[in-house]
């Protein structure tokens, strides 16, 4: 999670991507907490990998330091100063590359419920999609084992796209690997990749297959963040688990499900929801509000907002609908 998050400014400038919240969690929470779900064993550690302390600084560190106690985990943090790749950033976690892990990217959100292939020497996780050409996906052989990757293909190879999160069985070995291609300089698109480790992994006859996802979210824009908010309230409303606090204050005003509303929420002559998330400190007066996420200690007046997102602080009283506005913005 060492990016900047240059696709979702102005809500990246002050918050990095992977703790702006979605259905009212950061998102490094839920995907964390998802693909623990999966792996159905204890989490012994989770290593965070970070880019510059400027940005990614203490306050971040102890939110990930308590999302893995969390889990009864212990965790590591180390940064990529110099983005070259991510190959290279999983090897500056270096010193936790032993036994078996998961490696994720912690921009996207999953729905999933499969049982991991353990036995596998490494599993990619994918989702079935219909435009394959614009994914990398895996070829597989006769067997359903992952032989090859291949970017964006131009004839049909399969449509089981990679989503960027892998288990191996042993990361030692990938860490080999990796190690294999920093020291002999193998760059593709001006950086060193995972794929060029596990590459070298399958060459080698390590087995690869698949663990496929049922819902793979982006949260690289503001338009899919605001579309993966909306999808998650709809999963967290299945489970029954969309969350509106009881500690609000609510005047005149009606919430239609589902949403996330989190406690000390001022909510007076107004409508709410669908698929609307408001952070705690938020009031909202005379206005409505759907598919949109709110952040917290926002003040919303005489505003219509629909696929909107606000940041943090921010004051809007406005007759604009379709917004993206960030943190401490003032707009009246």
């Amino acid at each position: 999670m060492a990016g900047r998050g240059s696709r979702l400014r102005p809500h990246t400038l002050t918050v990095p991507k992977p703790l702006i919240p979605v259905a009212g969690k950061p998102i490094v929470h839920r995907l964390v907490e998802d693909i623990a779900g999966i792996l159905n064993d204890p989490v012994e550690e989770v290593a965070f990998i970070l880019g510059d302390p400027a940005f990614f600084g203490a306050d971040v560190e102890a939110d990930l330091k308590a999302l893995a106690k969390s889990l009864g985990a212990k965790a590591s943090i180390y940064r990529q100063l110099d983005p070259k790749g991510t190959g290279h950033a999983i090897m500056c976690a270096e010193a936790s590359l032993s036994g078996p892990a998961v490696v994720a990217y912690a921009d996207t959100l999953i729905r999933a419920d499969f049982n991991l292939d353990k036995d596998a020497d490494s599993v990619i996780w994918t989702k079935k999609v219909e435009n394959p050409s614009a994914y990398g996906v895996v070829k597989l052989n006769d067997q359903d084992e992952i032989v090859e990757l291949v970017e964006k293909p131009e004839t049909f190879v399969s449509d089981q796209a990679v989503i960027g999160i892998y288990y191996f069985k042993d990361i030692g070995v990938l860490k080999q690997e990796l190690q294999y291609v920093l020291d002999h300089d193998i760059i593709h698109g001006g950086e060193y990749q995972i794929n060029d480790g596990i590459k070298r992994m399958m060459a080698s006859g390590k087995v690869f297959r698949t663990g496929t996802v049922d819902e793979w979210m982006d949260c690289g824009n503001k338009e899919v963040t605001v579309e993966t908010n909306r999808k998650m309230l709809d999963f967290l409303q299945e489970d029954g688990k969309a969350y509106v606090s009881e500690e609000i204050t609510l005047e005149n005003s009606t919430i239609i499900p589902p949403c996330c509303i989190a406690a000390g929420v001022v909510l007076k002559n107004s409508t709410i929801g669908p698929h609307v998330s408001i952070g705690k400190g938020t009031i909202i007066e005379d206005s409505h509000v759907s598919n949109s996420i709110i952040q917290q200690e926002a003040t919303l007046k005489k505003a219509t907002l629909a696929n909107a997102m606000i940041g943090n602080y921010a004051t809007f009283h406005g007759d604009f609908t379709n917004v993206s506005i960030g943190d401490y913005s003032k707009l009246v």
